[in-house]
């Protein structure tokens, strides 16, 4: 049985973040694992431009975003790094935490470690979960199997395309494929709004004259052995299909944007608790999860619109594993925060009340809203507040909070977020 002081699990710009900020902070032996053969996830199929512009000031491709994190891990004397190692099992006893990992070089690994940050990103939702009715032919792709085989493997899934769900996978892969020589017929969203960035809506489709159909949906497939066509149709507020409104659009690719899922099993292993919506661990502003010495970070707590906050994010997890392992327990107590009236989540869900630095609350609406307020209160006083031009699903927002602010709250305070429209 090996030992660390802290075991990253998963090899993207999360895991690669959190381990060098610990290594920053004073921690000089970190095991990172990374199933992948190489670092960098799914930054490594993302070759479009984008990446960076918040965190670097510069904009990058996804390869060159992980790049320059991949240098400093691999370079690091602090850090070891295992690749093409699958983790099985995380369990945290009598203050240690336990990790079971394998691959074809070591064979079982049985790991302990001080603390552990848990960065294995998100995954796509599969068409099994969609329910819509026909036969099962060739030709139907999530939006990410499609962009590794176009953008890693040169191989193109069809000429003729419907893309399902406006998320910024799907998006962005609706311009890919024209590029590469498809003909895009539409991007069928369920929603009466899209969950992309809006800059990605307009350099995505509207450049390229695609049209987006929003609260429209596909209701079947057709095709034996290959797709032939699907049929979309209009939904009404119930999102049901509203009889009359179906055509049928012929292709020979479907691809499915229709959102992520966390990958969150060695998580819910563990026993951390959960958040409903986010799918992810509850956490609290370093990042640590209800188990202690567990820290969650990226897409695997809550899924990110740019990877620019997943690394902000996962350094705060880094440096809050880095903090366990060497004693500094924060105290003061608790509040907890909570979405209301439009915030569907907060992240982190809980604060503590002794900070020297302000603390960022991020959080989503559920729905479009235009020149409306944002506002975190406690009970009847306010905290803070913004308004906004627009909210949108697609676009994580977020607030500071001060320390004197945090300070002066009751202990097991609610901090609510919410819109005032």
């Amino acid at each position: 049985m090996s030992n660390y002081d802290i075991i990253v699990i998963g090899g993207g710009p999360a895991g690669m973040a959190a381990a060098l900020e610990a290594e920053k902070h004073g921690v000089k032996n970190i095991l990172l694992l990374e199933r992948a053969e190489t670092l960098g996830g799914i930054l490594e199929q993302c070759i479009h431009t984008g990446f960076g512009l918040h965190f670097f000031g510069e904009e990058l491709s996804g390869p060159e975003y992980a790049d320059r994190f991949a240098v400093q891990t691999e370079a690091s004397c602090a850090i070891t790094v295992k690749t093409d190692t699958m983790v099985l099992d995380v369990q945290a006893q009598d203050g240690t935490h336990i990790v079971t990992a394998v691959n074809k070089e070591d064979g079982l690994l049985a790991l302990t470690a001080a603390a552990v940050v848990l960065a294995m990103g998100c995954r796509e939702r599969p068409r099994g979960a969609l329910n819509i009715a026909g036969t099962r032919p060739a030709g139907i792709l999530s939006a990410g199997t499609a962009q590794k085989y176009v953008n890693l493997d040169g191989y193109m899934p069809g000429k003729e395309v419907v893309i399902l769900g406006s998320g910024d996978i799907g998006l962005i892969m609706a311009r890919r494929m024209t590029l590469e020589g498809a003909k895009v017929k539409m991007v069928c969203e369920l929603m009466p709004y899209s969950s992309g960035l809006t800059r990605n809506i307009v350099q995505c489709l509207d450049d390229f004259d695609i049209p987006l159909k929003l609260s429209c949906t596909v209701i079947e497939i057709h095709g034996a052995e290959h797709l032939e066509a699907v049929t979309i149709a209009k939904v009404d507020e119930n999102r049901r299909p509203i009889a009359g409104t179906e055509e049928t659009i012929p292709c020979d690719s479907l691809l499915l944007s229709v959102g992520l899922i966390p990958e969150n099993e060695l998580t819910r292993a563990c026993g951390a608790a959960m958040d409903r919506v986010t799918s992810g661990a509850v956490v609290n502003e370093s990042r640590e999860t209800s188990i202690p010495g567990v820290f969650a970070c990226g897409n695997v707590l809550h899924v990110h619109d740019l990877v620019d906050y997943v690394t902000l994010e996962s350094q705060l997890a880094g440096a809050g594993a880095a903090d366990y392992v060497q004693g500094k327990r924060a105290t003061g107590g608790e509040v907890t925060t909570q979405g209301i009236n439009g915030v569907r989540y907060v992240v982190p869900q809980r604060v503590g009340r002794a900070q020297s630095e302000a603390v960022k609350l991020y959080f989503r609406v559920g729905q479009v809203y235009k020149n409306a307020c944002v506002r975190v209160r406690c009970g009847d006083t306010i905290l803070a507040q913004k308004k906004r031009p627009r909210l949108a699903p697609g676009e994580m927002e977020d607030f500071l909070i001060k320390p004197d602010q945090l300070a002066s709250l009751p202990h097991d305070a609610v901090l609510t977020v919410e819109v005032v429209a």
